[in-house]
């Protein structure tokens, strides 16, 4: 027991030392355990694979199978126990049917906790009322408040339509979809004015809504160039 209780603690060194190579790190915490996941895996394969940023980009996604304010809570949990002191932390959270003061918590939560340390910030990727919102705005601007069931008929014709077949979510080619037969630039833009239109309004007020864009744009910076254009 000692012995592997040693490899233990040699590996956790080792990764400790792995992360503070990393310039820039991000962690993601994301509410399901597959769909939001699966998104952003794309993003980090191909900043891993970008030999210009490889090396300085860190990006950790955790599947967190919790809902609004457990998220950033378990992103808290994480942060101390592995004792991480620089980085942006997003939680990546739907509206679904919680409640209004606990999707609008998250927010305040992070702004609260993002007072403490300027070098570890918080940042809420939210989705009113669910990610496929955002997925749907990479084919069409939509501002009809309808249930997320509507949200997936919508992303089903659009592929069937694209020959793709019936949209899932547990894809694990969501990524590449909306970049090469979607419009990631056109999405990024309709989000933002949703977002102007609904300036003095919380979270749960915006509906739809979606601030998935922001952590986007964080990423597509790292991107190698010949698919950065398309953001």
């Amino acid at each position: 027991m000692p012995k592997k209780a040693g490899i233990e603690k040699w590996k956790k060194k080792r990764r400790q030392e792995y992360m503070e190579m990393k310039q820039y790190r991000y962690y993601i915490f994301c509410e399901g355990q597959q769909t939001e996941p699966l998104y952003f895996s794309g993003f980090k394969k191909l900043i891993e694979e970008n030999p210009v940023y490889k090396d300085m980009v860190l990006i950790e996604i955790e599947p967190c199978q919790a809902e609004t304010m457990r998220v950033i809570g378990m992103a808290e949990d994480y942060v101390k126990r592995n004792k991480i002191t620089k980085g942006q932390i997003w939680c990546v959270y739907d509206k679904d049917s919680f409640p209004p003061e606990r999707f609008n918590g998250v927010v305040e939560r992070a702004e609260s906790l993002n007072k403490k340390d300027p070098q570890l910030q918080y940042h809420t990727a939210w989705s009113n009322e669910c990610i496929e919102f955002w997925f749907l705005l990479h084919f069409a601007y939509y501002t009809s408040n309808n249930h997320r069931s509507e949200y997936i008929a919508f992303l089903n014709d659009k592929f069937r339509e694209l020959g793709i077949g019936k949209y899932q979510k547990n894809m694990d080619n969501i990524f590449e979809i909306l970049m090469k037969r979607g419009n990631p630039k056109l999405a990024i833009r309709y989000a933002k004015r949703i977002i102007k239109d609904g300036a003095g309004r919380t979270p749960a007020e915006i509906a739809p809504g979606t601030k998935v864009y922001e952590l986007v744009e964080e990423l597509v910076k790292y991107l190698p160039e010949e698919v950065q254009y398309k953001y």
